[in-house]
């Protein structure tokens, strides 16, 4: 190895192991899981539009209040910076709406003529845009072509008719960069005046985005276009997710947006298949839907999925690129894998006399190793589940299938019936199958 290349791979590798140290130490101050207020099973029952049509839930999230004046509902949105936490050890100094990120969720139905008011408090100029949503072309909230940009300090009103049904999103155009990347965006759900399809009995929220936060810092990059470690379901990134508690036999609608800045992200749903029944140009016919266990859900995209939750258990639901379910990992590290690493240990710890190496068997474990990490900082920190350690972080929830959902507040674990949990297997299982282990992978047949 060039001098060179050994102390790049010694810096980094050190570097590493400061960052990683501790995180066993982080995981138990926090509990063996963070207890999380559960979406509400009785909240799903309040009827939000016609036919005994359910009102969304917004997991981590809230819906906005409307008042109702003279045939219209009226709404009020603030922009203005906040403190958020997107999981247990990770604080950040982001912007948002009505003091959170995302923001409210407006609900409303087909036809329904509102009013929104929008205060900035923010330190520069912003406007609203209503994604996807068909109105008059001096609504549209694009700053310097369709209105002025909303000064700091000022109040501008939107006021429009939803004239179609849908799921929808919203979120500034002015500073699209900035301020979309510190968390200024939000979800909009039209009911249909007449209902589509069977009826569902959960109706479910979620915005998918991505950030960039150096491990330490608190303020997310706004000019970050690749190197994103902190993957969020709702803003909030797993173990910080609230799980979907739903009961067994329930039509579960799910809704999913994207605005982050560059990735797509393929949604998979552990133990079913669903059907796609709707994208953010509107409702799919029944002949059009298409079954999935992942639906990839665009830039600037909606999708709609719906199944019937008939398996009971608790099923992972997450991004499927493999680095947007890890907490905060660096990238720029050389590759380890199947390196003999005693050598370089012994040499960097004479400089650095705390460090490990790392990386070399796989990277599965270290969450649990022990290892000290910045304040403020969730490098590769995953959920303490029933099992031992959920490795697993960022844009991960779980879905949690219920025979009686209003007895559970989101924190159990499923119970497993006698004999169906996959264990070590006897030697009495290998014998009888003629199962041998120590035979080497290129003499299987």
């Amino acid at each position: 190895m060039k001098r060179r290349d050994f102390m790049m791979a010694g810096t980094v590798a050190a570097s590493g192991a400061l960052l990683l140290q501790g995180m066993s130490e982080v995981a138990h101050a926090r509990g063996a899981e963070p207890r999380r207020a559960a979406t509400s099973p009785s909240a799903q029952t309040k009827v939000a539009a016609p036919g005994g049509q359910v009102s969304v839930t917004t997991p981590n999230g809230t819906t906005l209040p409307w008042q109702y004046l003279k045939g219209v509902k009226v709404g009020h949105l603030i922009a203005a910076p906040l403190q958020h936490e997107f999981a247990p050890g990770l604080k950040g100094e982001c912007w948002g709406y009505n003091g959170r990120t995302i923001g409210p969720t407006i609900e409303a139905v087909e036809g329904d003529r509102v009013r929104i008011y929008v205060t900035n408090h923010l330190p520069e100029p912003t406007s609203l845009h209503w994604h996807g949503v068909l109105l008059p072309n001096g609504m549209d909230g694009v700053a310097g072509l369709t209105q002025k940009a909303i000064a700091p300090g000022d109040t501008f009103k939107y006021e429009f008719t939803f004239t179609r049904p849908g799921t929808f999103m919203y979120h500034p155009h002015y500073d699209e960069m900035t301020q979309m990347a510190l968390g200024m965006v939000g979800m909009i759900v039209v009911h249909p005046r007449a209902p589509h399809g069977p009826h569902v009995d959960r109706d479910f929220v979620l915005m998918t985005h991505e950030w960039k936060i150096r491990a330490g810092a608190s303020r997310p990059d706004p000019g970050a276009m690749l190197d994103f470690n902190v993957l969020t379901f709702n803003s909030k990134a797993y173990p910080g997710t609230e799980p979907l508690v739903v009961e067994r036999g329930e039509r579960v609608r799910i809704r999913l947006g994207n605005l982050s800045a560059m990735d797509h992200h393929p949604i998979h749903l552990h133990g079913y298949y669903f059907n796609v029944t709707a994208t953010d140009g509107g409702y799919i016919p029944p002949a059009g839907q298409w079954p999935e266990t992942t639906v990839l859900v665009p830039v600037g995209s909606t999708r709609t999925i719906e199944f019937v939750a008939d398996v009971p258990g608790d099923w992972a639901m997450h991004c499927h690129m493999t680095h947007h379910v890890m907490n905060q990992m660096g990238h720029d590290v050389p590759v380890m894998l199947g390196a003999d690493a005693k050598r370089i240990s012994r040499r960097v710890r004479a400089v650095v006399p705390a460090y490990m190496a790392m990386g070399e068997n796989g990277m599965g474990e270290m969450g649990d190793m022990g290892m000290p990490i910045p304040p403020n900082s969730i490098p590769m920190v995953g959920g303490k589940g029933p099992f031992g350690t959920i490795d697993m972080g960022g844009m991960f929830t779980i879905l949690k299938v219920r025979d009686d959902a209003r007895s559970e507040d989101g924190t159990g674990w499923h119970r497993h019936p006698e004999g169906s949990v996959a264990t070590s297997a006897s030697a009495t299982d290998l014998a009888a199958d003629s199962i041998d282990p120590s035979r080497k992978a290129g003499e299987q047949g």
